[in-house]
């Protein structure tokens, strides 16, 4: 049982390494407005960059389907090529439309990251969850801080050309691409493929819409041919119950995406959990948008045809800080249920200043500074938010939601690069797009702050005249935790 949990975990993490060891990331903008692709500052900030949001929007929702259709390693091998493709056209491809393509094949491997994340969960025994997640996530922060630091040392101390850090990020992936055949194909998946067989629909209906177990035997009462269990402890996800190996034309895609909507009307009932989804999916959009477009910035404050730059020790200090921070952030002890709101707007105020000082002080020391305050800051939010949101979900559910969310923070995204950043819409000037993140934040949190008034008010009021019902009071029902299975009477 040690070897089936040991050898896929490891082979995981080797791939979860190499593909995020990349020691070109933080020079991408230099590369391309330097010699070696010599686009001026407009074509890549308002013609390329926005091709990676437009194809990971595009790509998400399929490759989410696929991924669990064909258990996720062919998609990781996937994953794999387009990197290997993204880099072989950064060094050797010319001209605006090819690196246009080029974005392409990375908004590809980003769309395909999902499988990386949810392989672990198919192949190894619910009771190694936990680590299995935590390995293959802190493997990823290594080997991004690895490739950051590699980057700044080669750049900065061995005067390395650009052009020969993507022939190490080359080599890097190539190796993740090799690594990745080394996977055991998983016998089973979160949706298409699991063992159990099919079962009544009526019941397959109940347990879609997440029920409690009190519901479940008062249907099996009023309805004696439902073949509702009513000894049921906990309602599985539906998703479980889809034929093994059922074929998309037979109607399982069809009816797998009719369970999913059902199962996120259930989950997205939960206050708490749409109240995080709400701020997770926000706030990513915002992050992806400044870690997109901050090279640029720094580009235009100090470009770097003309000095020394500091591009990957930046990445690297403030991975470290962020990672820093989300640690520490367990050990914590906040009642999460009466100020989470408050503190999500606390932090967002934070990270609104600290955009708002990179934009505004031109100088790229403080820049930089500002720079990890906003990121580690945002990886201890994001940290709180993916536990909050997680904490009541099952493991099917959980990369449901966060599936859901992640599309969200994407669709907002992509308006935003159609108005703000693509020459097509304003395509306006770097200053100015990162005057509207800082402004987007701020409005962030002005939401969460007038949410978590009007919680704080609602509380004290309950508070001072409770309200009985059939012997309960309301304070009964303000629970630390929401549970997902008793959802509908929690609205």
């Amino acid at each position: 049982m040690a070897e089936a949990w040991v050898f896929p975990t490891f082979v995981l993490c080797l791939c979860g390494f190499f593909t995020s060891m990349r020691p070109s990331e933080p020079f991408i903008t230099a590369y391309l407005v330097g010699p070696d692709k010599n686009l001026t500052q407009k074509e890549v900030f308002n013609e390329v960059f926005p091709v990676w949001t437009y194809s990971y929007l595009a790509l998400l929702l399929p490759v989410f389907l696929a991924t669990d259709f064909l258990r996720y390693k062919p998609v990781i091998i996937l994953q794999g090529a387009s990197l290997i493709i993204t880099y072989l056209m950064l060094m050797y491809a010319q001209g605006l439309m090819a690196t246009q393509f080029m974005e392409f094949f990375y908004g590809v491997s980003t769309a395909t990251e999902i499988a990386y994340y949810s392989y672990i969960y198919s192949v190894v025994d619910s009771a190694q969850y936990q680590k299995g997640t935590s390995y293959c996530r802190s493997i990823t922060l290594v080997g991004y801080t690895v490739g950051s630091v590699t980057g700044q040392v080669l750049v900065s101390l061995a005067q390395v050309p650009l052009f020969y850090l993507n022939a190490i990020t080359l080599t890097s992936v190539t190796l993740a691409f090799v690594t990745s055949w080394f996977l055991p194909m998983p016998n089973k998946s979160l949706f298409f493929h699991q063992a159990h067989g099919c079962v009544d629909k009526k019941e397959l209906t109940i347990k879609a819409a997440g029920l409690s177990p009190r519901v479940l035997s008062r249907a099996a009462l009023e309805d004696p041919e439902s073949k509702v269990p009513l000894n049921a402890e906990e309602s599985p996800p539906a998703a479980q119950h889809v034929k093994e190996g059922q074929a998309v034309g037979g109607g399982g895609l069809l009816e797998v995406l009719r369970i999913l909507w059902l199962d996120l009307l259930q989950c997205y009932s939960s206050w708490p959990l749409l109240c995080w989804s709400v701020w997770w999916a926000l706030s990513t959009c915002g992050y992806l948008q400044v870690i997109n477009y901050a090279q640029a910035l720094w580009e235009e404050v100090l470009p770097s045809q003309d000095s020394d730059i500091y591009n990957g020790c930046v990445e690297a200090i403030s991975t470290l800080l962020g990672a820093v921070a989300a640690f520490g952030v367990g050990y914590v002890k906040i009642s999460w249920k009466d100020l989470g709101e408050l503190v999500l707007c606390s932090f967002s105020v934070v990270i609104a200043v600290a955009v708002y000082i990179m934009d505004t002080v031109r100088n790229i020391w403080v820049c930089y500074v500002s720079y990890v305050v906003f990121r580690s800051t945002h990886m201890l939010l994001i940290t709180i938010a993916t536990y909050q949101i997680g904490a009541n979900l099952s493991m099917e559910r959980y990369a449901l939601v966060f599936g859901v969310n992640t599309f969200a923070a994407v669709a907002l995204q992509t308006l935003l690069t159609v108005i703000v950043v693509d020459s097509s819409g304003l395509g306006l000037d770097i200053f100015t797009q990162f005057l509207i993140y800082a402004s987007y934040f701020g409005m962030i949190a002005a939401v969460f702050l007038a949410a978590g008034l009007y919680k704080l008010v609602v509380r004290r009021r309950r508070s001072h005249t409770p309200e009985t019902v059939g012997g309960i009071t309301e304070s009964d029902f303000s629970g630390d935790q929401v549970s997902l299975n008793d959802c509908n009477y929690h609205h």
